[in-house]
């Protein structure tokens, strides 16, 4: 991949991502270009990035469309997500140094102080998140566990959902966070996947209805 294919990909994945077009809306070459800032070839290579990752998705007729996630497809995504993370954390129970269960707390720190802001501070509560799932990952040592679950984790994680979640919600996530690092400090591999699993699954059903809410309130 050329240099100008990789920032396109970055930054048309950080406007999917980020909610700023609509599941199911059309997309082109040129609108990519002209938000890029970068020419149609290397857009054209990013897009086919995107395509596998499942982030957009090509039409019989070859127009390319915003993945709409269905309640199935993010039901499928969190089922995958709940085995490999599941997995990781089971790897990481007994992998994990103690300063990185250290780090792992600091971490959480940031995550319920971002929930216990007026109003809650989503960004800073999802890229916490996101480094403390990555943590983990990174200590299981699986290298091809990270690569699937890189084309996981964010696609039906977009931040127009996640602004969707209740207070009672990103308390719960943190409060599945402190059980996560008690079985790590533990060195309990089945208390750490059975958590991840539970904590997984949870977040499934919040961010399920919170898609809906909002399919809803579009029409």
């Amino acid at each position: 991949m050329t240099r100008a294919s990789d920032l396109a990909y970055s930054k048309i994945r950080s406007f999917l991502l980020a909610g700023d077009a609509r599941p199911g809306d059309q997309v082109t070459e040129e609108q990519f270009a002209e938000i890029t800032g970068v020419s149609r070839t290397p857009v054209r290579e990013a897009m086919r990035r995107l395509e596998t990752e499942m982030l957009l998705v090509r039409s019989p007729s070859k127009r390319i469309f915003v993945a709409d996630w269905s309640r199935d497809d993010i039901d499928e995504m969190f089922t995958l997500r709940q085995m490999l993370e599941g997995h990781a954390a089971s790897r990481a129970a007994s992998r994990l140094e103690s300063d990185e269960i250290d780090r792992l707390e600091e971490v959480n720190k940031q995550l319920h102080e971002a929930v216990e802001q007026a109003p809650p501070d989503i960004v800073r509560f999802l890229d916490a998140n996101r480094l403390f799932h990555g943590i983990i990952t990174d200590a299981a040592h699986s290298p091809r566990l990270g690569q699937i679950l890189a084309m996981l984790v964010e696609q039906p994680v977009v931040l127009s959902t996640a602004r969707q979640y209740s207070v009672a919600d990103l308390k719960q996530s943190a409060r599945d966070h402190d059980e996560l690092i008690a079985a790590f400090r533990a060195r309990d591999a089945s208390w750490a996947e059975a958590v991840m699993a539970s904590h997984l699954r949870r977040a499934f059903h919040t961010f399920a209805d919170a898609a809906e809410t909002r399919a809803e309130a579009a029409e």
